[in-house]
């Protein structure tokens, strides 16, 4: 069974409704409740929540549940996006429910942005750092209250992301949340980055403003959760499409929802957020021409270097800060002082 929605997240300042869609497949269905839709998910099968373009920007996630859509319904429309539709599960498999929202945020969504204008959220311009929300707070901690109320009562979450070109396709999951990782497995990308958990996650999340992502937040609730970040933003690219099917397929696999066990996985955990080179002036960066993505580098060893356009005088040769995984190489030639020239993932084996 498939149902959807609209959904009121908010309103515009002139009275404009901030509306999305959320569909529900398999024993649940949404129906009309008093404060808008509500799920009803009759019997013992788990919930799995799913969201994309939490980023407006990041659009190879709501491909991903296009495709999914695709399967799960039995028609044909995306076949102009990745491949369209292609033999495989239907809603009538699933032992559970899947509730999804293709589009979490449209006031990124229209601006192709990462972040909206101040005018609008001065207080939280990045969705992403204001979960679970509140009822009665800016436009974005409206608009996560009211998706958390399906969020908050999932029994996992796939918040799937977009990277972009210059950074590795990875899953980030709760270091040392053992159902947070086996989730990550299922979903099945090469590279896992593990965020830090325990005594010393407040004080990474904290200093970056993490503690508001919906990943942290739902972890701490008891929910698994994890962060895929597909190849590509901005555009819709077939390979990070079926990258992501593939990979809610293993997820629904993973939590019971379809028969069948995912394939095993064989990959890479490194800690997140950690090591890069940066750059030390303002200038072009050019980065060593057999540096890719994915590469493992060495403390010291050279990745590109800086130089001033005007005078063609080098003003940095950058170096890797730590042994590890490049999961990501600008490639945007301008940069600004202070600004990530290569990130390094240090791995972690046998995590």
């Amino acid at each position: 069974m498939h149902t959807s929605r609209t959904l009121t997240l908010a309103r515009l300042p002139s009275g404009v409704p901030i509306r999305t869609t959320v569909h529900a497949y398999g024993e649940g269905e949404l129906v009309d409740g008093d404060d808008g839709p509500e799920l009803d998910a009759p019997g013992d099968g788990p919930v799995v929540y799913a969201q994309a373009a939490q980023h407006g920007r990041e659009v190879n996630g709501v491909a991903v549940l296009r495709r999914l859509h695709d399967r799960l319904v039995g028609n044909a429309s995306g076949s102009a996006d990745a491949g369209g539709a292609s033999d495989g599960p239907t809603a009538a498999d699933l032992d559970g429910t899947l509730v999804t929202v293709p589009v979490a945020d449209p006031l990124t969504f229209d601006r192709v942005s990462y972040t909206t204008p101040e005018s609008l959220d001065s207080r939280q311009p990045n969705m992403n750092r204001c979960w679970p929300g509140d009822a009665e707070g800016s436009l974005h901690e409206r608009m996560a209250a009211r998706l958390w109320r399906f969020a908050g009562a999932a029994d996992a979450i796939v918040d799937l992301h977009t990277g972009s070109p210059s950074m590795a396709t990875h899953a980030v999951y709760m270091r040392g949340d053992e159902a947070c990782r086996g989730l990550a497995e299922a979903f099945g990308t090469d590279l896992l980055l593990a965020e830090a958990a325990g005594d010393d996650a407040d004080t990474e999340w904290d200093e970056r403003g993490f503690a508001g992502k919906l990943r942290v937040a739902a972890t701490r609730e008891g929910i698994p959760t994890i962060t895929p970040e597909l190849a590509h933003s901005r555009e819709i690219v077939a390979a990070a499409v079926e990258t992501g099917v593939a990979g809610m397929v293993g997820a629904l696999r993973h939590e019971g929802l379809l028969d069948g066990e995912s394939d095993p996985w064989d990959g890479v955990v490194a800690r997140n957020h950690l090591g890069r080179a940066i750059a030390d002036d303002s200038g072009l960066f050019v980065p060593e021409p057999d540096l890719a993505v994915g590469d493992r580098v060495r403390e010291g060893e050279r990745v590109g270097e800086v130089f001033d356009p005007t005078t063609f005088e080098t003003l940095q040769v950058a170096r890797a800060d730590r042994d590890g995984i490049a999961y990501s190489v600008a490639r945007e030639a301008t940069v600004a002082a202070g600004a990530t020239l290569v990130g390094v993932a240090e791995r972690i084996d046998g995590d």
